[in-house]
């Protein structure tokens, strides 16, 4: 399970299991990554929900 995040600068990659770490960085700064790890974290239930919803089958 991952998430990809989008900046003006580049974009990253975090997985989410076994636990919330960054994957691949392309351009993000670290201010940028440190923000998308907050978010990441603040909404993982919601993330984690939609992730199942979308690849259910």
């Amino acid at each position: 399970m991952h998430v990809h995040v989008h900046g003006q600068n580049g974009e990253a990659k975090f997985w989410l299991e076994p636990w919330i770490e960054l994957a691949k960085n392309y351009g993000l700064s670290q201010k940028e990554l440190g923000e998308a790890l907050y978010l990441i974290e603040k909404y993982e239930y919601d993330i984690r929900t939609a992730w199942h919803e979308h690849f259910r089958s």
